[in-house]
């Protein structure tokens, strides 16, 4: 039987008020989510919102979706988790990534440097920390030695963490310490981008790759109109791959073009970069957001969430789209129908 969770993400940007973030949280885990996951850019910051939500819930698990490794030290995360973890009774996820040089060095003023050695070193000192040990780590970019030892007592010494990668070294990095992976525009179709650094770095810490929880970020507006609903996330996919990095380096943009989407990944990016979004928008193919997103009437819903489940996604991160709440909130519960559907 093919089975897949379901999580809901929460906006970024600070586009809902706390209250109908929690409204939607509850409606959540009363259709039996999973996990809700709060994201943290520019906007609204991430543990402050799940603090609210950890008080007002009961059962539905509670994630950074995600924090980066670079605005908090790894022994202020340990903390956090160690704190969210006792406030939510073991609920907590830590979910991690580098974030980008926009964020990091144009927002936080903190260098971009080494980021994939950043994220592997903090991952081991959060765990240190977190097992109570006395903290003592001499790596590449952290050198602690005043063998402190953490004096909250979380619930749970291995609170599971997930990592946000997509370059290969990222990825192997994942497939070799994390609980769970969390992709921004992965296609089920083309698992086979991501995999083999992912097995690389799961052989390399002697487990399989069936122990990593894979749990893609997906945009989903239900919609009986598809064409309509395509065109409304449309901004988002030209956002990610043309405006997100510089024309050297853009993570989404390379992931999208080894999809196959190569010239209209150079094109959206060319025009995005140029100040010419609207145009860049247009050049979003319909294809490219049915491959990475899930746009239409609740039947097609039912159908991408089996092509997902059949890819090995254990959860589907969902960041419900719509012009009001009480679109968001039905979404919920279409998803949560479609998949019972599936299972």
């Amino acid at each position: 039987m093919i089975t897949v969770k379901l999580g809901l993400i929460l906006p970024y940007e600070g586009g809902l008020t706390f209250a109908q973030a929690l409204d939607l949280t509850q409606r959540a885990e009363a259709m039996d989510f999973d996990s809700v996951w709060v994201p943290e850019a520019w906007g609204t910051d991430a543990i402050s919102i799940l603090g609210g939500l950890a008080a007002q819930t009961q059962r539905i698990r509670l994630g950074t979706g995600i924090v980066n490794v670079f605005s908090r030290t790894p022994a202020l995360l340990a903390q956090t988790a160690a704190t969210l973890d006792l406030m939510s009774n073991g609920r907590f996820l830590l979910g991690l990534g580098t974030s980008g040089h926009q964020v990091v060095a144009g927002w936080h003023g903190v260098a971009f440097d080494r980021p994939v050695q950043r994220m592997r070193e903090t991952v081991a000192i959060v765990r240190q920390v977190l097992r109570q040990e006395r903290l003592r780590f001499d790596g590449e970019v952290f050198q602690l030695q005043q063998g402190l030892k953490l004096l909250a007592r979380p619930l749970k010494a291995e609170v599971p963490i997930f990592l946000a990668t997509l370059t290969p070294a990222g990825l192997r990095l994942t497939g070799e310490v994390a609980d769970g992976w969390i992709p921004t525009l992965f296609s089920p179709e083309h698992m086979d981008v991501f995999r083999p650094d992912l097995e690389a770095g799961a052989k390399a810490s002697g487990r399989s790759l069936d122990s990593l929880a894979i749990a893609p970020y997906v945009q989903v507006l239900i919609d009986g109109d598809r064409s309509k609903a395509q065109d409304a996330l449309r901004p988002w996919v030209a956002l990610y791959v043309g405006g997100m990095g510089s024309k050297q380096k853009n993570f989404y943009n390379d992931v999208v073009q080894r999809y196959g989407f190569g010239e209209a990944a150079h094109a959206i990016q060319d025009l995005y970069l140029a100040g010419k979004k609207l145009e860049a928008i247009r050049m979003v193919p319909a294809e490219l957001i049915d491959s990475i997103a899930i746009a239409g009437p609740e039947g097609h819903v039912r159908e991408r969430l089996a092509q997902w489940a059949g890819a090995g996604v254990s959860i589907l991160l969902a960041s419900p789209q719509g012009e009001t709440q009480a679109h968001r909130l039905r979404t919920i519960e279409m998803l949560a129908a479609s998949a019972r559907a599936v299972h």
